[in-house]
């Protein structure tokens, strides 16, 4: 790796990821789980003897519970940035759900974010407000914000925003010279 003179910057490659992770979410992922392992002992080994419909309702709620905290949170354990040369592409968790592709032709700049923290966006995971537009936090920490042509912003949390957004600048630029902006 060669030093850079001030101003000068080395090329990034064609693809540029990122990605940040949130391993407190692996503890409330084992939360769910035990939801899911409380209502499915519940449902094999019960000495309720109160009747069939509580039991049946403990059953359900624990295990609709347990799924729901368990795929919510392994959804947002981690995020995963990907910028090439058309796109801006943002995928969560193992599985890459949810999922947010963007054509860098529908942003309009991009800017660093030294402090996007869960309690701005109303917690973790895929956020909407409306006076602050759409966001994916999966930890507190630098990120970055996207202006989109429409009025539109979108927030990410992302190790290394800084580079991120250079990237995006660079690729916003037109490539010929005298080409529209």
């Amino acid at each position: 790796m060669r030093d850079h003179r001030h101003g000068e910057h080395a090329p990034y490659p064609e693809v540029w990821t990122g990605r940040a992770t949130n391993r407190f979410q692996w503890f409330l992922a084992l939360i769910g789980a035990a939801c899911l392992a409380l209502g499915i002992v519940l449902a094999v080994d019960s000495a309720w003897t109160s009747g069939i419909a509580p039991l049946a309702m403990a059953v359900v709620g624990c295990i609709a519970a347990g799924l729901l905290v368990l795929f919510g949170t392994l959804a947002f354990v981690h995020v995963a940035l990907r910028v090439d040369e058309h796109h801006l592409e943002v995928r969560c968790g193992h599985i890459g759900v949810p999922r947010r592709r963007i054509p860098l032709s529908h942003v309009a700049g991009a800017e660093f974010a030294p402090h996007v923290t869960p309690r701005h966006w109303g917690g973790w995971g895929y956020r909407w407000r409306p006076e602050k537009g759409t966001a994916v936090v999966v930890r507190r920490g630098e990120g970055i914000v996207l202006r989109l042509w429409d009025g539109h912003t979108f927030t990410v949390t992302v190790d290394d925003a800084e580079a991120a957004v250079t990237v995006i600048r660079d690729r916003l630029r037109p490539n010929k010279p005298g080409a529209p902006h």
